[in-house]
């Protein structure tokens, strides 16, 4: 269900895997339960969370004062965020940023509008993986249900494998948080971790991209 990637006396960084449910489904255990359980920790407080079908780096703090202090450098907009999406579909625009507000769509899903009273806004930047598919690297400057997913739709892009907003079928949804860069106490900390699921994120293309590209913090970002 999910990797442990570092320790800390205040948190736990994990790389939750994709097709986990971060709360329990039915007779399946969810990802905090799971965690508190392996670890043997019942003091844990989720900073933040991943849909079902995103993998990748989810904070975890150890007491609610870490909580608390994490929540509102989240809601500061202080903690980086990066995630990496793929799309076999060709992009309204390859890079830039995309708003407007989100609102409830069919059968669970969200659709962006045109209007700004309370934006999700998002940048992104992409590169051609191999012919009729590109690697999304993302930004999120807000933390919007699904915005990610929403923001792809709207490019005309949806994720590889994301059925929900209309992504071709494949073996995982392809949406991976990969990077987290942020302060805690006055000490700074920054953390990547590519995916290790999925036939495309795993291919040498897609690593051997990732390598080009470097620290995802160092990349030129549109403006937010």
């Amino acid at each position: 269900m999910y990797t442990l990637i570092h320790t800390d006396p205040r948190f736990y960084l994990l790389d939750k895997h994709p097709g986990v449910s971060f709360h329990r489904d039915g007779d399946a255990p969810g990802l905090m339960e799971a965690l508190r359980a392996g670890l043997g920790d019942e003091a844990l407080w989720p900073v933040h969370r991943l849909d079902r079908i995103t993998s990748g780096l989810i904070l975890v703090a150890r007491s609610a004062e870490v909580a608390r202090a994490l929540g509102e450098a989240l809601a500061e907009r202080e903690v980086e965020k990066y995630y990496l999406a793929l799309s076999d579909r060709k992009p309204a625009k390859k890079q830039g940023r995309i708003s407007g507000d989100m609102v409830k769509g069919r059968g669970g899903a969200w659709r962006l509008t045109p209007t700004q009273a309370n934006p999700a806004v998002t940048q992104c930047f992409s590169h051609s993986l191999r012919p009729g598919v590109r690697l999304f690297l993302l930004r999120p400057r807000t933390g919007k249900t699904h915005q990610l997913r929403v923001a792809m739709k709207s490019l005309g892009a949806p994720i590889l494998g994301d059925e929900l907003y209309g992504g071709t079928p494949a073996d995982r949804g392809y949406l991976h948080a990969y990077a987290l860069r942020f302060e805690l106490d006055g000490e700074r900390f920054a953390f990547i971790q590519p995916p290790d699921y999925g036939e495309w994120f795993t291919g040498d293309a897609c690593r051997a991209l990732l390598a080009q590209l470097g620290e995802p913090w160092s990349q030129p970002w549109p403006g937010a």
